[in-house]
């Protein structure tokens, strides 16, 4: 690992943390440029206060990508994801550790404390990680470990368990990236564990098999047993049909939102590092709209639970 220096990392916090103070919602025909975002008008959803976005990645060059690392985006900074707090009317947001930078989660934690109380974090860790280091990132914010087994690297499937013991006695959860067939492939460990479930991008559930798939079944299991939480997040990632209305993903957002309102929350994926061509958030949280049509609904999507799994507030 290559160290960064000690006035490296805190230029970073410096540059930032005159932002702690919430951006102001875009107002009306505002148009408002965001990077790594196509389209700049505002949504038409009118976000609650306290709406939560609970998926977004923060990228920079400074800080050194894991050998095994294959995503490697342009910096997606601190000051641009307020632009896109501002044009989306988010108050607050979870920092997900992206697979670019493996363990090491020192741009995860000077995000953290740049973006103040309104952000919590999810980190990737090793099963040997210290109590001290996990006392560390629980003053910061962290509240999950992720598994990324997609862009597979720092963590492996068989990390899961060992971790998920580490964490459980400090009200932490897993976050689970994996294709919705390996998923199912895995469902005993699922019911083994003393955490939370939180499994990304709608679980990667297969289209257009759907809600006919075992990994919808094996997913919907575990919410009815209130052991998982399913982000409706990246609907680019799941869909055939792609933009722009991502329409053969609104039986899946649909099926999840009849079986488990309560244990839904709602992600950006921005920077979207998987993506060549960049979606528009605002049709992104729009979509939100169209599968849930209930505002109370959305309340709890947005608010709600957030506030429950990330312990806002």
């Amino acid at each position: 690992m290559v160290p960064l220096s000690r006035r490296t990392t805190l230029g970073l916090t410096a540059a930032t943390l005159a932002q702690h103070a919430l951006p102001s919602p875009a107002s009306a025909g505002e148009a408002i440029r965001v990077p790594w975002s196509a389209g700049d008008e505002a949504p038409t959803l009118v976000t609650p206060p306290h709406a939560t976005d609970c998926h977004h990645h923060i990228y920079d060059h400074r800080y050194p990508a894991a050998p095994e690392a294959t995503l490697h985006p342009g910096d997606a900074t601190v000051a641009d994801y307020r632009l896109l707090q501002k044009r989306l009317g988010i108050q607050r947001h979870v920092v997900v550790q992206p697979s670019t930078y493996g363990t090491d989660n020192r741009l995860l934690l000077d995000a953290l404390a740049a973006f103040g109380p309104e952000a919590r974090g999810v980190a990737v860790l090793h099963p040997d990680v210290s109590e001290g280091e996990l006392r560390r990132l629980d003053g910061a914010g962290v509240r999950g470990v992720r598994f990324n087994l997609v862009q597979a690297g720092a963590t492996t499937l068989e990390m899961i368990e060992p971790l998920s013991r580490r964490i459980a006695a400090r009200g932490w959860h897993v976050q689970v990236h994996m294709r919705g067939e390996d998923i199912a492939a895995a469902g005993d460990l699922w019911m083994r564990l003393p955490t939370p479930i939180v499994f990304d991008h709608f679980g990667r559930i297969p289209l257009p098999e759907g809600t006919a798939s075992p990994a919808f079944r094996t997913i919907a299991a575990l919410l009815e047993r209130g052991r998982a939480w399913v982000k409706l997040s990246g609907a680019y990632i799941v869909s055939r049909q792609g933009p722009p209305d991502y329409a053969d993903v609104a039986p899946l957002a649909r099926a999840y939102v009849a079986a488990a309102p309560e244990r839904l929350v709602w992600g950006s994926d921005w920077p979207h590092p998987t993506e060549t061509v960049k979606p528009d958030d605002a049709v992104l949280l729009d979509l939100l709209g169209v599968w849930v049509p209930d505002a109370a609904l959305r309340q709890r999507i947005l608010v709600e639970n957030p506030a429950r799994l990330y312990g806002f507030g």
